[in-house]
């Protein structure tokens, strides 16, 4: 363990042996922290929190921290971040509320840029990317492979689906599904499937194409939500990325953010 002499950790809190603390950092009482992982220098982790292997945590980085909501009382609530991620300056992570489950969550494999800041009760999966200065506010969660843009701001409750992207300055106030993209400032809008991001990942042209098919019977024919459901299930049932449209889109209680009435989702191709 390499932990530099003007750190304190506290006695109790359980580091793995090659574990490196650096310069001025803080890690509390009740602190986990897988092997590998590294805190540059003036990192906080602090409160009830597990941090995982091989993970990056640079300057000013607090995580860990009560949560900002009225109602909490010093309950014991916990942070848990898998493996891999990396923190960069001044990411702030908040443990959870007792009203909103107890758990703050971070998958593997995550891109958290300077001043992204998680909010108490998020969930958020693998291989995302935050860019600079996204704020997710409580209880948001969010799929595998999404992308938030810098400057962002999500509402407290909404879901954003995998492989999902938000343009950067954008406020996202209601339910983004799965492959879609949205972008706007006061409030975001739906502007087709995330195309490029498809493409990166290797999806197909068919399964790229199915998806757009699905898209325009979905949220640009003027059906109501559950007849565009009940349509889809039908024309789509032999496509499993539609289907996981369609359960995200059924379990929504925000509402799904609007599509644009533009071809904007053909711009990309």
């Amino acid at each position: 363990m390499n932990i530099h002499p003007t750190a304190v950790v506290h006695p109790k809190a359980e580091l793995a042996e090659d574990v490196v603390v650096g310069p001025f950092c803080v890690v509390g009482e009740h602190v986990k922290i897988g092997r590998g992982t590294r805190l540059m220098s003036h990192v906080c982790v602090e409160g009830w929190t597990e941090i995982g292997e091989r993970c990056e945590l640079y300057p000013f980085a607090s995580i860990g921290g009560p949560p900002q909501h009225l109602q909490y009382k010093g309950e014991p609530t916990r942070v848990v971040i898998g493996n891999d991620n990396i923190l960069r300056e001044y990411v702030t992570v908040n443990r959870a509320t007792a009203q909103g489950g107890g758990l703050t969550s971070i998958g593997h494999h995550n891109f958290l840029m300077a001043y992204v800041h998680v909010a108490h009760d998020c969930h958020l999966g693998n291989h995302l990317i935050l860019a600079n200065a996204a704020s997710l506010a409580g209880h948001i969660t969010i799929g595998d492979h999404a992308i938030i843009g810098g400057l962002s701001g999500i509402h407290q409750y909404v879901r954003i689906g995998a492989y999902a992207m938000v343009g950067g300055c954008s406020a996202l106030g209601q339910d983004l599904p799965p492959f879609m993209r949205a972008a706007g400032g006061y409030r975001a809008r739906m502007y087709g499937i995330n195309y490029i991001g498809l493409k990166r990942h290797a999806f197909s042209s068919e399964r790229i194409a199915t998806l757009k098919r699905a898209y325009d019977l979905l949220f640009r024919t003027g059906h109501r939500m559950a007849e565009a459901i009940k349509l889809a299930r039908e024309q789509f049932k032999d496509s499993k990325d539609v289907m996981e449209v369609v359960a995200f889109m059924e379990g929504t209680k925000r509402g799904i953010c609007r599509s644009v009435d533009v071809e904007h989702e053909h711009e990309d191709e």
